[in-house]
């Protein structure tokens, strides 16, 4: 798609990324982005600059208008995906100068596994939509996964109680994971296959079990800028 830009009025040329916060964690974890809101000249690309320190992840995601290109400019990240052609996961460990290419739609995600990590994620649209993990399992109602999965409500409820916002950037502030918990795997180029649990059996479904309910408000597609 061709942007018509006026350039003889109110063009812009110059934006500093580093005063374009999109979100910040902590001081060491935060994203700029920089798209057409922040400098109206720009044509179909954009960019959010990532900072992230070992073992935080910019939580699964997916774009529903972009491709992401995802460049290591310091530090180290496991940068994964899933393969929606093949169902299988893919796992990629880039360092500096290294690049992994995210098709427009992939359900996503990116770890840091050092400190001082930078990483550039370029997109081919002028603003890049997004669809949050962390949106999708706290504005699905709870009894639609219990029913769709058959799983305990009560559980499930519990379990997603404290994703009480758009997260962008985990773990939250305060928690608290297991001792040796590897969130990440060290054979990280490839793919792996998604593993299908052998002997699977499915919670039993409560009698009074409400297969839906209305929404007490909609979802509203989230852009960056």
């Amino acid at each position: 798609m061709t942007l018509y830009i006026d350039y003889t009025t109110s063009a812009q040329f110059f934006s500093d990324v580093n005063n374009n916060l999109l979100v910040q964690k902590d001081p060491r974890n935060y994203i700029n982005v920089l798209s057409t809101q922040q400098l109206n000249t720009l044509d179909n690309v954009s960019l959010l600059d990532i900072f992230l320190s070992a073992g935080n992840v910019v939580e699964p995601h997916y774009h529903q208008n972009a491709a992401e290109l995802v460049y290591c400019i310091s530090g180290a990240a496991n940068v994964s995906f899933i393969n929606p052609f093949t169902n299988r996961l893919h796992h990629y460990q880039i360092t500096p100068g290294q690049v992994v290419n995210i098709p427009q739609g992939w359900w996503h995600w990116e770890i840091a596994t050092a400190d001082n990590t930078h990483l550039l994620a370029i997109f081919n649209a002028p603003i890049p939509e997004v669809i949050l993990g962390s949106d999708i399992l706290r504005l699905t109602p709870s009894e639609i996964w219990a029913y769709t999965y058959c799983l305990n409500e009560s559980s499930v409820k519990n379990t997603l109680a404290p994703i009480q916002r758009s997260l962008f950037i985990g773990p939250p502030t305060g928690c608290h994971q297991p001792q040796g918990y590897q969130p990440y795997a060290p054979q990280a180029q490839g793919y792996q296959p998604v593993p299908q649990a052998q002997g699977y059996q499915p919670a039993p479904q409560a009698q009074c079990c409400q297969p839906y309910a209305p929404l007490p408000h909609p979802y509203h597609q989230q852009p960056y800028w």
